[in-house]
């Protein structure tokens, strides 16, 4: 491996095109420091002025003064971390990577605990794998939010969830961030007679104390898929347990409420699905902390698509398209097709919920459904003239199911086009209905306005 850090591609129109770089290009130093990793690079380029010095791919080295307004570089490394990536040291009794089959992508199996992630990609980590040197780099450069899987603030109890005799130490760096201001998201995955009850007590009580540093912290059951022979012998989440899970959340959430103006400690979706509880109002959510751990996503989709009807003239046109969808989110769905049917009865939705075959019928999310299982229970359905599916059913940025199943081969298996629609209420009114360019815009006001890129209409 050469020295420096491989710039992969420059952005057209950026400072970097403009200062002569190119893809080969190697970035070797910034006002004479090394660059360790992204963290280093962030930090460096985020002063008015600076040196660059980057070697050439003919061996030629370019010192570079730099002066800009905060403006991105507009460079994108070969390593995206611009060094390598932490895997988990820990063998958590919940790790839904253990359970998987054999025979999946190599990457689905690669277990990543890198602090760097968590600020760069909203990664949870367990603190397990990070040094005091990270955190004195964290604290440094003013680096936030760090998302923290907690799971239990009983050291012993953390030790024999991780499986890691670190485990019950690592909570002690929380103390470090808080005492510096840095802002944090926690996660509690809940396992059944394991960190629930009087342990989930303890442990929302002691997060607690690091308000308002501490932000949010999740509670979320653990997913169970049918490949767990030879696993720690774990039990699902009952509907009993959901409520009483439930119960305790929100006495925290009105106590926490009250003392500090925020709600704090969230139940998942899941749970108030599994309990058969209406979900919370939108204002007991504090602004969606937490929604890539399925806390408030369908509240807050519902709210959207409320608001992308409201503002819509009904009409007569003729449509027909089919969504397909994992068993959790599937009433919610059908009321929103029914919301968009009221004003809109000439549209007809085929709305299919899925079952979870490949990873057992206990996985309900969307986004475990592969492809395998989406097109042996659609072949012979009624499709319309598009199939909708949601994002998340993706691998990111690609078009790809978990089973390396591709969009194209969905396409050609069912005869159908099939579309990938963001996790927004607003897009999925729009797929649905199909809207045009003309009308999207005629509908958007106020704080319903989105930018092209957020609102992704092709």
């Amino acid at each position: 491996m050469g020295k420096g850090h491989r710039i992969k591609a420059v952005d057209p129109g950026s400072i970097g095109e403009e200062l002569g770089l190119e893809p080969g290009d190697r970035l070797l130093t910034i006002d004479g420091n090394e660059i360790e990793d992204i963290f280093d690079y962030e930090y460096y380029v985020g002063s008015e002025s600076m040196v660059m010095v980057v070697e050439k791919e003919n061996g030629e080295e370019w010192e570079l003064e730099i002066e800009h307004d905060y403006e991105d570089l507009g460079l994108t490394f070969e390593n995206g971390l611009m060094s390598e990536y932490r895997s988990c040291k820990n063998k958590c009794i919940f790790c839904f990577i253990d359970q998987m089959p054999k025979g999946m992508r190599e990457t689905l199996y690669f277990k990543d605990d890198d602090s760097r992630l968590s600020f760069l990609q909203g990664n949870y980590v367990t603190l397990t794998n990070m040094s005091d040197r990270d955190i004195d780099r964290i604290i440094r450069f003013k680096l936030s939010p760090i998302n923290i899987s907690v799971h239990t603030t009983n050291p012993k109890l953390r030790c024999r969830m991780l499986n890691n005799r670190f485990a019950g130490d690592a909570l002690k760096k929380m103390d470090r961030l808080y005492e510096a201001g840095t802002p944090m998201n926690g996660q509690i995955v809940l396992c059944r007679g394991v960190n629930d009850g009087e342990e989930l007590e303890r442990t929302i009580r002691d997060l607690s104390k690091f308000l308002p540093w501490m932000e949010s912290v999740s509670v979320v059951p653990v997913g169970l898929s049918k490949f767990r022979d030879g696993l720690y012998p774990l039990e699902a989440i009952t509907k009993e347990d959901a409520a009483r899970t439930i119960d305790q959340v929100e006495r925290w959430q009105r106590r926490l409420f009250k003392d500090h103006g925020t709600h704090f400690v969230h139940a998942s979706d899941e749970l108030y699905i599994l309990a058969g509880r209406e979900l919370p109002e939108a204002s007991r959510y504090d602004g969606y902390p937490q929604l890539e751990n399925g806390v408030g996503m369908i509240r807050l989709m519902t709210e959207e698509v409320g608001k992308a009807l409201e503002d819509l003239p009904g009409d007569d046109r003729k449509r027909e398209v089919s969504i397909a969808t994992g068993l959790l989110a599937y009433e919610y769905l059908k009321g929103y097709v029914e919301e968009i049917r009221g004003k809109f009865p000439g549209v007809k939705v085929h709305l299919y919920p899925v079952v979870n075959e490949f990873f057992g019928e206990r996985i309900t999310v969307s986004g475990l459904i592969t492809g395998r299982d989406l097109m042996a229970q659609l072949k012979g359905r009624e499709l319309g003239s598009r199939l909708l599916l949601p994002a998340c059913m993706f691998r990111s940025g690609e078009e790809v199911f978990l089973d390396d199943i591709t969009r194209q081969e969905v396409k050609t298996a069912l005869q159908v086009p099939v579309d990938i629609v963001k996790s927004s209420g607003y897009d999925f009114v729009k797929a649905v209905l199909g809207l045009s360019v003309e009308e999207r815009e005629a509908s958007l006001h106020g704080e319903y306005e989105l930018d092209e890129e957020e609102m992704n209409y092709e």
